[in-house]
This record gives C-alpha cells, structure tokens and sequence, in this order.
C-alpha cells in the first residue's frame, strides 16, 4: 500500500496507512483473510510476535504465542494502570503508585480483587495474565466506551476513565441440595434417618436450603472504560481464541456467560434458561436445564473459546433479573 492509501482495519475498525505488517492500533495482522463461522463470528488473528501498536507517544510490543506478554515502552509523563498479579517487570525509571477508585468498598465487599496501580513513564514495564491464549487491544476513540467482564483486564492506557456498573445478571436459589433430595429412593432415606435418630441433622439443613442464595453467572459487576479527550486503548486477556460478531439493532443471540469477554454499551444482555425434553425433575432440582445469556443489538460483543464453565446449583429458581425461557417438549 502507499502513503495516499487507506487501510480500515476489519477488527477494531480503525483507519492507518496499512504500511506495516499489522494495524498500528490493536496489532492484527493487515495481510490475512477474515475467518468467518457459519454462525457470523469472526475470529481474531493473534497480535503477530513482536507487533507493535502506537498509543500515544508510547508504544505496546506484544511478544509470545501461548501467554504473550505486552512490553509498554511509555514516554515521558505518560502511564498506564493495571491489576497488580499481571506486572511481569519494570525498569526503575518507571513510577508506580496506588490507583484510587470510586466505590471500592463495594467491590470489596463483593469479594473482588481491588489492588490496582498506576505506571509513570518514562521507561519501560511489562503485563502478562499467565494463561494460555490471547492480547486484545481495544483502542477507543474519544469520548468512546466499552463494557469488559471482570478479571480480563491487563492494562490500560492513563486517558481512559475505569469504573464498573452491575451485570444485572442473576438469579437466586432457596439453598442447594445434597444426594439425600436428588438420589434414588429418597423415600427410604428419610425413613432410615429417622430410625437412626439423625433426623434433626436433616432438619437443620433443611433449615440452611430455605436461605436464599445469589448466583451471578457473568460476575456481579462488568467493567466499564471511557476514552477522554484523547484516543485511549484498553488490553484485555483471553482464554484460547476470540471471536467477535456484530449484531443488528433488534438481533440477539445466545452465548454462554463466562465466555463473554467484552460488547459495545448499546448491547443489553439477560438470563437465558433451556429445558430440554430429555430429563426428570426431582424434588427441589431440575434434572437437565442450560443456562445462557441472551444479547440484544444492536453493537459489537466479543468472546473467548476457553472459558470455566459455570456451575448451576441445580435447585429451583427463587427470582431472578428478568429471564427468557424455552421449555421443549
């Protein structure tokens, strides 16, 4: 390409001269072909080894193939921040300082990591999630915003506003269950413990699965970053590979909630629950029930391939956020 061309890359959809071998603004390779699913995702091509992205008058080097590292090399008064497990290295010219946040005692209270810093340039400082997969960089425009789920974020660049907002993703449960309410020949247990003089046991944790219990299959809160004045640039991990897809306004579609990795604001998401026609349902359980989460456009989303898979109780919903449901019969 020449320095009159344009190149408008596919993935983070920012314009550059396409003159190098990867987007100057998220690294992704200029000269491959999209890689579309039947489906309509797209997946996102690795940050090519030794990639460099321009943020600022500072610069990101990604390096690694399995559990890449991004090496800032930040100029004089500019800085980034970052959860504190992910510092790799620093050299000493690089400044670190606590970062203050608004509401932290609530995330505290949620059981969340709070530790966060900040890194002063000049100098150079190195991030890195120590899972297999993938660097996201999501650059943002000015004034532009993006939704990440918790625990995915490596670093961002200082211009970029960082708070949260709940999932409003949840459902309760009224306690959980043991082999004594789900196993065969539940009748003859109970006689059993009885005869054995264990029922006030069983009446205690009776007692305990009448206290209602919270679930939060996308976490309880969702990150959210705002670019100021100036471009800014979020990088995210992922686990395995990525996949985005762009959704029409009055589409949707369903994705597991820990596989979410980050969507645009206008997308809105609820609990989604399938009952297949396979299974019986026991007493205070379901035998068979998928839970998903239902996205609505119109906007960008994005998901990993890798995720740890969430784990249903099993017990009868007591409420929840306002979910959809489809019973097969």
């Amino acid at each position: 390409m020449t320095d009159t061309m344009t190149y408008t890359c596919p993935y983070c959809r920012r314009p550059s001269t396409g003159e190098g071998a990867s987007c100057p603004n998220c690294g992704a390779p200029v000269d491959i072909t999209l890689r579309t699913t039947a489906g309509g995702w797209t997946e996102l091509p690795p940050i090519a080894d030794m990639a460099r992205i321009q943020v600022g008058h500072s610069q990101v080097e990604v390096s690694g193939r399995s559990v890449p590292a991004a090496e800032w090399t930040l100029a004089a008064g500019e800085g980034v921040y970052f959860p504190h497990h992910v510092l790799l290295w620093q050299e000493p010219s690089v400044e670190l300082a606590p970062m203050s946040m608004r509401g932290e005692w609530k995330r505290m209270r949620a059981g969340l990591p709070l530790v966060m810093l900040t890194a002063k340039g000049p100098g150079k400082i190195a991030f890195s999630h120590d899972t297999p997969g993938e660097v996201i960089a999501l650059p943002l425009e000015a004034g532009a915003s993006i939704h990440v789920c918790e625990g995915r974020l490596l670093t961002a660049s200082e211009g970029v506003a960082y708070g949260w907002q709940d999932s409003n993703v949840w459902y309760s449960t009224s306690g959980g269950t043991d082999a004594a309410d789900t196993g065969a020949g539940l009748s003859v247990l109970k006689v059993g413990l009885q005869v054995a003089g264990m029922a006030g046991d069983r009446d205690r944790r009776d007692d305990r699965r009448n206290e209602t219990e919270w679930h939060y299959p996308l976490g309880r809160h969702v990150d959210t970053f705002t670019a100021g004045e100036q471009p800014g640039v979020v990088m995210i991990g992922a686990g395995g590979a990525a996949f985005i897809r762009d959704l029409a306004d009055g589409e949707s579609l369903l994705v597991k909630p820990p596989a979410l990795l980050f969507k645009d604001p206008t997308i809105s998401m609820q609990l989604h629950v399938e009952y297949p026609r396979a299974g019986m349902k026991l007493w205070r359980s379901w035998g068979n029930r998928y839970l998903w989460l239902r996205l609505h456009g119109p906007g960008r989303v994005g998901v990993e391939s890798c995720y740890v898979a969430e784990e249903d109780p099993g017990t009868d919903f007591h409420d929840t956020s306002g979910a959809t449901q489809q019973l097969w019969r």
